[in-house]
This record gives C-alpha cells, structure tokens and sequence, in this order.
C-alpha cells in the first residue's frame, strides 16, 4: 500500500502530494487524514506530515513511512483542501487549522500534552502502619501528623502538605524512602473557566419576536435541514437569549453548538451568560490569549466529548466537535472572521460549507448586519428574522450630533465639545456611568517639523511613528519598532517638534485634567497585552465604581453595563477617512454599536457623536439608528460603482525584500492573469505600489481586479501561483486575497 502526503511546510513548491511505502506493520494504524513522520529531502531529520490519499502502488522509487501519530479525519482533510483551493493557500497550513493545539513542534508538542505534576499517596494501607514511637518505626510526631494529613487528602502535592501541616520537605521525602509514601505523576488539565463562580440562572421568557425567531430556526433543527438565518436585532433587543435557547434545545437533543464570537474582550460576558445557563464542564472556550496548554486541553475536552458547547473567536469553528446541533455567529458584520494571514479564510463561509454538509441550521447575528448579508437576505438566499424592539423594554438612546467645525468657531479648541462635557460632569454628579470612543490608540498620531515638514517615519515602514505618552517613545503599530522621542529635526535640526492628531493615551490624560474628581480606565491593545487583561478591566468597570470607560472598539459591541447612560464618540471621521469602499458601512456600524451600549436598562441613554461631517448619510442614519434606510443609500451607491455585494473584489498582493524583483513579478502576473481571464468579464488594474509600500523593510505592490469569482477564475489564480513559483522567485512572496478586509 502506498500513502499520498502533504509535507506540513508553507514553501509553495511543496505544496503538492509525495509518495510514501506503509510498512505491513503500519497499514492497521493509517487511515486518509493520520499525522505521519516521514524522511524527506536528503535531510536526516523527519518532517511531519499529513496522508490525503492511499493507493495500490506508485510510479517512483519510494521510502517508508517511519511513525504514525495521531491525525484528522478524512473530512478534516476534504476541508483542508476546500480551503487551499478557495483561498489559495498551502493544504499543510489549511491542515494546522484543525490540528490540536500545540502539537506542531514534537519537543513543543511532549511538554504541554504531558504537563504533570507528582502527588503522594500513602503506599501501605493505613491500618497496616505502627504508630508506635519507641519501636522506632515512625519516629517523630510530624511524621505522624503527615501520614494522617495524607490519609484524609491523598493526591496532595509536596508543597501542600508542608503548607497544611507545617512540616518540612525533608520528613516528606524520609517517608516516601521508607515506603510509608509514595510519588505519583498526575496529569493536570487546565481549565481556563476554572476561577469561574456565576449563580445559575433560568431560561427568560420569550418576545413575540423572539418567540418567532427561536420558532423557524427550532423548525430546521427539527428537521435536519440545512438553512441559514440572519437574526437582525436592535442592540438590547435580546438576541443572546434566543442563542441560549436554541442551545438548550440541541443540548437536550444530545449535540453539539459553536458560538463564535469577534473580540476576545466579548468572550468574558458571552461565557458568564452561557456559564450561568449550562454550568462550567459543558462548555470549552478557544481565543487568543489562553496559553497554548490550557488551548490543547480544551481542544482535547471537545474531542473526548466531554464539552458539548464551544465558545471563541475565529478559529473556533475548527474545532473538533461531535455531532454538531447549530452554528451561530454573533456580530456577524464583524470583519476579524475574515484571516488577514494565510489562510486568508472568512469563517463565515467556512462555518456555511460546515453547515451544509451536516445539514443543521447557520445562525448570523447582528444590529447592523453586513451589507452583503443583509442584501442575501432580501433575495432570498438567507431567511431574515427581525428583532425591532429592546428585549426589557428600554427605549433606545437619545443621539446628538455635535459638529466640531462649530466648536472651533466658538473657540473650543478642547477634545470635549461644550456638550459633551456638561453631560460628563452631569453623569458624575448623578454616579452614573460614562463609556468615551476614540478608534486611536497612543497619545499622538504622528509627529512632524513645523520649520520643514519632515514627519517621522518607521525605519521599517513607510508610516507614521506614533506617540505613547506613558513609556516615552515613538512606536510603529505595525511591525512594533520603538524609538526614544525626537527634540530635534533630524533634517534641518529645527527644535520645532509638534504633535499631532489624538489617540486614547492622550483623552485619557484631558479627563484628569478636566475631572480630577472621576475614576477613569482605559481599554486598548496597549492595555490588553496581560493575559485576562480584557476580563479585569470590564470588571473594575462593572464592579468597583470607575465612572469613565475610555477605549478603542474593544469598548464598542455586545457588552452590558446597566448603568452607563452616557457614550461619547470623540472622532467618528476617523473611520469615514480610510481609503476603503466600505468607509461608511463601518462608520455606521461602529457608531450604532457604542451608541447600543447606552440605557440599556431602566435608566434614559444619551449618546453625543463629534464630527468634522455631521452632514455625511452614515453618521446621519446612525443618529436615527436606522440601519435599513442607511442600506437602501449604501447599496445604491455600491450597484453604481459595482462594489460587493455585486462583485468580488481580487488583490493580488506582492512584497519582498528586492524593489527590482517585486516589479518584475508583478508585471509578470499581471500578464498571465490578462491572458487567462481575457474570456471572462473581470476589470484588471495595472500593478501598482500599495497604499502603504513598505512595512517590515519589505516592499509592497498590489493588482486590483473586480469581477465575480468563478470556478474558473479560481483555477487560474491557483495555477498562476503555481507558475510564478515555478519561476525560483527567490525574494518576493505574492498572495491572493478575495475580498478583503484591508485595502492598504
């Protein structure tokens, strides 16, 4: 029998199958997805690898299989391989995806998976001991003390048993030698929810519109079927609850349910929630900032079965649960479910494909839906189920709109409009709570000479250095390049350094001047960097009295604090001014969102938004928090241009090290992909340098093409790849991104 492999490597030109002998003795043990070792090259080091296909025989000289170790399953691998197609990757790093984490490096792999610790026993039954001191068995009170310690606590640790019975480690270690004791090695399992302690809480009566929601997605579970929904709610109009209950039920039908969530700052209030409903051993969690131990653990919980409800970010939806019930997707419109590194996958669409094979119901959720989704629901191809009204009963916010031009005019030259401040210091008077928005972090957002212009700049990057108050420095938020502060022009020597723009550091530091008397946090990347960081600053929050929450969009979607009535929005131009055909879509999301976080129970919310355009249609619509008329302008405005949903938008990116090569290869492809599309109706844009040209010391060069993707246009783009590396580029990479996230 021989084996087809894929060599887990993300150099293109190995991205394609090897033949492998199976030894007799291991053809009982290998099925199509198992992880093998394998000798390759003339290295004498085994590489990893993954089998995709088994066969009679093959048509070269080939070597054995040396090892086989744990692997996926045969549809893992048909996954994998939808991936490497769809998003024109690597198969071996579509394959890492689904790996169990912690797994990929063998010396990395045997340290987590055996992480253990020793704990004593008693080695002799406790009858069988001679207590008596003067026959010199035992031969110390503290030794007795010990032995009764262990007696009523067996499988204590060392350090617990000198804790608890004030003894030292040596008498432990003299009982274990005369075989009174004895060390065993237990594997620990780390639970992340484990600090967890939330009172258990009921189902909640239902809505008439959430009674119809839970209704049509229960009828599909009941019947096996594949459909997918777009729950479309205002913010508080309960959709959680319709989540949990649709759990619930496919929990009592005895399967399985991913929740995926965008931010790991939403995951701490979203596991409360389920936490409270199901209790702690049904549910595993998977993010970012759980260590990569306590991740494998959870990962092996799902795969033994042991947890039936799976709750994370992205890639949660890999994860290897059985027998799953429904998928649901929370804050659907939310862009981290589309990779920006290989694979560049969108979980939506992996969680589809996902969904249709197992034939169970997808479940997309959002206030302000994606405007592609929203337009596939009003043609038929996703069922719309509305929430229009908040699930207690609160009115939704009060919003004004400020216009900062106005403010200038007035002489107001502070972060704070006039009004924005009055209700801050009303807020305070009244101990009620304050959320401020600004989508900057840092204190400055670049730095430049006033005598000739010259603005500081990444060594590595061409971008603007930032400015952080609190360490000091200049920082590039996008390779992590610090410098000390500039006093000086490095080109004309001028001392007339000024600071521009404003970031969260810097909002932070004008609300302890203005309101010495308020206590402020703040949440940013700057601040998340710890691990549960997220979780302890929403809690100080909620628990301990702060008045002003200032952040990023950390702050922005899902959570809730009954007693913020008052949300500022510093900037909303700052998301209307990003080189991007969805500038709007997302200046209206964001700010409907932070908008949603105020009077979310009994108390009134207001919310102020400051703009230099008050009069643009997003900010406009977000003040009526209407997302139905902001989707009838947007999707007139996207048919004209033909913008997605009525295209698809390709970049072919390229960066390398050589500003030479990059152009050669670029006009290169632009070439094939002329030639291979010039039958189908796609509009291809000559290569040009990015909109940021270089980051990391790396040049960058992108082709636009506009058109709607196609089996074949797939192919093409996938042997285009393949030609190009053909071709020994030796110091340019070049991706394909359908329909990104980022422009730049």
């Amino acid at each position: 029998m021989v084996a087809e492999v894929i060599i887990n490597t993300t150099a293109k030109k190995l991205n394609r199958t090897f033949d492998y002998n199976i030894p007799k003795e291991l053809e009982q043990l290998i099925c199509i997805g198992s992880k093998v070792l394998v000798p390759f090259g003339k290295s004498e080091r085994l590489e990893e690898a993954h089998i995709v296909k088994i066969k009679e025989n093959s048509d070269f000289e080939i070597k054995n299989i040396v090892k086989v170790e744990t692997g996926l399953t045969d549809k893992q691998i048909e996954l994998a391989n939808w991936i490497a197609k769809r998003y024109f990757c690597n198969i071996s790093e579509c394959i890492k995806l689904m790996q169990t984490p912690g797994t990929k490096s063998k010396d990395v792999s045997k340290r987590i998976q055996d992480k253990k610790i020793n704990v004593v026993y008693l080695k002799k039954d406790f009858e069988e001991i001679n207590f008596d001191i003067e026959t010199k068995k035992i031969k110390s009170e503290k030794q007795i003390k010990i032995l009764n310690f262990v007696k009523d606590n067996e499988g204590a640790t060392i350090t617990e048993i000198e804790t608890f019975t004030d003894c030292s480690r040596t008498i432990i270690k003299t009982l274990i030698k005369n075989n009174y004791l004895e060390l065993i090695e237990r594997k620990i399992e780390r639970n992340p929810l484990d600090n967890k302690k939330i009172k258990n809480t009921q189902n909640l009566q239902l809505t008439e519109e959430q009674t119809n929601a839970f209704n049509k997605i229960a009828e599909t579970i009941n019947k096996n079927t594949y459909e997918q929904f777009l729950l479309y709610g205002v913010t508080g109009s309960g959709k959680t609850e319709v989540y949990l209950q649709l759990i619930d039920k496919v929990i009592k039908e005895e399967k399985s349910a991913i929740i995926l969530v965008p931010e790991i700052s939403l995951t701490p209030q979203m596991l409360d929630r389920f936490i409270s409903r199901f209790g702690k051993e049904e549910i595993a969690v998977l993010h970012s900032k759980l260590s990569i131990g306590e991740r494998h653990d959870e990962w092996e919980r799902i795969k033994q079965e042991k947890a039936k409800i799976v709750i994370g970010a992205r890639s949660a939806i890999f994860a290897p649960i059985k027998n799953l019930g429904i998928i649901i997707i929370d804050e659907e419109h939310d862009s981290s479910y589309k990779s920006e590194a290989s694979p560049k996958y969108n979980a939506k669409e992996v969680a589809k494909k996902i969904s249709k094979e197992m034939k169970i119901p997808l479940v997309l959720g959002s206030a302000t839906p994606d405007i592609s989704t929203f337009y596939n629901s009003n043609n038929g191809k996703i069922t719309l189920l509305k929430l229009t009204k908040r699930a207690n009963k609160s009115n939704l916010p009060k919003v004004e709109i400020v216009d900062l031009k106005q403010e200038l005019a007035n002489g107001n030259r502070s972060m704070l409009s006039f009004d924005l401040y009055n209700s801050i210091e009303q807020n305070l008077k009244d101990k009620l709570q304050t959320i401020l928005f600004l989508n900057r972090r840092g204190y400055s957002t670049f730095i430049m000479c006033r005598n000739c212009g010259y603005t500081v700049k990444c060594k590595n990057c061409n971008i603007s250095m930032t400015y952080h108050s609190y360490e000091n420095k200049l920082k590039c938020h996008y390779c992590g390049y610090e410098e000390k502060i500039v006093k000086n022009c490095p080109e004309c020597g001028s001392d007339k350094i000024r600071y521009f723009g404003t970031g969260t550091q810097k909002l932070e530091q004008e609300i302890q001047k203005q309101f010495p008397q308020a206590k402020t946090i703040r949440m940013d990347v700057d601040t998340v960097t710890k691990k549960n960081s997220h979780e302890e600053i929403l809690n100080k929050f909620k628990n301990e009295n702060i008045d002003i929450l200032i952040g990023t969009q950390m702050v922005v979607k899902g959570h809730h604090f009954p007693k913020v009535t008052l949300v500022g929005v510093i900037a909303a131009d700052s998301s209307l001014n990003i080189d991007d055909y969805r500038a709007t879509e997302r200046t209206f999301q964001i700010l409907t969102q932070v908008a949603g976080r105020a009077g979310r129970e009994n108390l009134p919310g207001k919310v102020i938004i400051q703009s230099y355009n008050p009069e643009n249609f997003s900010i406009q619509d977000a003040q009526k928090q209407n997302y139905e008329q902001f989707y009838e302008k947007e999707i007139l405005l996207r048919k004209q241009l033909k913008y997605p949903p009525f295209c698809d938008i390709i970049i072919i990116g390229f960066n390398s090290i050589n500003e030479e090569e990059i152009k050669k290869v670029s006009k290169l492809t632009y070439e094939y992909i002329k030639n291979g599309l010039e039958n189908e109706e796609f509009k291809i844009f000559k290569p040009m340098p990015s909109p940021i040209d270089k980051i990391q010391n790396r040049f960058r060069w992108r082709i636009i093409i506009k058109g709607n993707m196609t089996e074949k246009a797939n192919i093409i783009f996938n042997e285009m790849l393949k030609k190009m590396y053909d071709r020994d580029i030796k110091n340019t990479k070049i991706t394909v991104d359908v329909n990104p996230n980022s422009m730049a």
